[in-house]
């Protein structure tokens, strides 16, 4: 391991790196281009904060941390920045050895132990059990499948691919009565809804998302969100085998895409919808909705655009979301994993009274 080198990856080194398409000539890149520029984008993070750590050997990567800068509401109404960690890649050939350690410490230790992790594989549960952070946040990753989905069950059992066509003949058919049974349902319900598609936010949209943040883990203003659901972070690639690079974050397909949306109803927004589309799944985003009498309404407005996209399974981490799109509607099933979230003990929290929500740090 001689010829290892191990690179804090700062916000300037990242925006000379875009100028200069250093990580983005081979065939393996740490990100998307596009992600890269969005995350420089974000005044929030300023120029000597960490957005990562590579390990190379002979120039050639072999071990990446994805981080970045964020502020935290803490204690006493105070203001913090803290680190996600969003995930940590290692190079099959250097996976039993001291890399990945090395490279998750220096990663921990540039951020000032002022770390945040989402959501982690629960091949390192055992590696965190020993390491000093906190459970901060249990909740269910829900994942609602409106059709049968052969390349996913495929994946699951390897048995299967012999009969991939039947199982694409079934599910077509599936897929089309499942689709039918709802479309009757919410066409009926949103009849007096109307959708404001938006790229940013405007005040008025940001009047009603304000107040429904206001108590959320990550602190939020308007000019934060319309980062976070920029487009600018998506790159479409409608010849995907001739891009020349492949990423180990998503943000790359030819067809990936996020939708922002203010429901209406009688002139007044009732609810605000984010979600991401890339191929057949659809990820909610935000789903913020103001009066509970409107819930229901903002879940078939929900329903309503995920039929339209032809999308034919959904992600969410909300559990009351997930919960009533079954009551209400006809789904397959629904695959449910428990997530943890995780902060370092030097993090500044109130780690009784803090939690991660879907919307804090979500950055797919």
């Amino acid at each position: 391991m001689a010829n290892i080198e191990v690179i804090g990856l700062t916000k300037k080194m990242l925006s000379e790196a875009i100028d200069q398409n250093t990580y983005w000539k081979d065939n393996h890149a740490p990100l998307p281009k596009g992600k890269a520029i969005w995350l420089v984008s974000n005044d929030r993070i300023e120029e000597d904060d960490y957005c990562g750590v590579i390990g190379y050997e002979d120039n050639k990567m072999i071990s990446f941390i994805f981080m970045f800068p964020d502020l935290i509401n803490t204690i006493n109404n105070q203001i913090n920045k803290v680190y996600w960690m969003i995930s940590w890649w290692v190079h099959p050939t250097y996976k039993d050895t001291v890399l990945g350690t090395y490279i998750y410490n220096e990663a921990v230790n540039l951020a000032g132990k002022q770390i945040l992790i989402k959501s982690y594989a629960e091949n390192v549960n055992t590696f965190y059990e020993k390491q000093p952070f906190t459970v901060i946040s249990s909740r269910l990753r829900h994942t609602v499948f409106f059709s049968l989905d052969p390349s996913m069950l495929i994946g699951r059992f390897r048995f299967l691919k012999p009969f991939k066509l039947l199982l694409k003949s079934i599910d077509t058919f599936v897929y089309f009565v499942i689709r039918t049974l709802n479309k009757i349902k919410f066409k009926k319900r949103t009849k007096e809804l109307l959708y404001d598609y938006v790229n940013q936010l405007d005040d008025d949209a940001w009047k009603f998302i304000a107040p429904l943040c206001e108590n959320d883990l990550i602190h939020k203003t308007k000019e934060y969100v319309n980062w976070q659901i920029s487009n600018n972070q998506y790159t479409q690639t409608p010849i995907s085998n001739k891009h020349p690079y492949r990423a180990l974050q998503t943000g790359i397909s030819n067809n990936i895409h996020i939708h922002n949306l203010n429901i209406i109803k009688d002139n007044e927004i009732i609810g605000f919808l984010s979600y991401i589309i890339n191929f057949n799944e659809l990820n909610v985003k935000y789903f913020l909705v103001k009066e509970e009498h409107n819930y229901d309404l903002c879940v078939d407005a929900l329903i309503e655009n995920f039929t339209t996209v032809r999308t034919k399974f959904m992600f969410t981490d909300d559990t009351k979301l997930s919960n009533n799109i079954t009551k209400r509607y006809k789904t397959i099933f629904t695959h449910r994993v428990h997530k943890k979230g995780l902060a370092h003990n030097d993090t500044n929290l109130d780690f009784e009274n803090s939690e991660i929500l879907n919307r804090d740090g979500h950055f797919y």
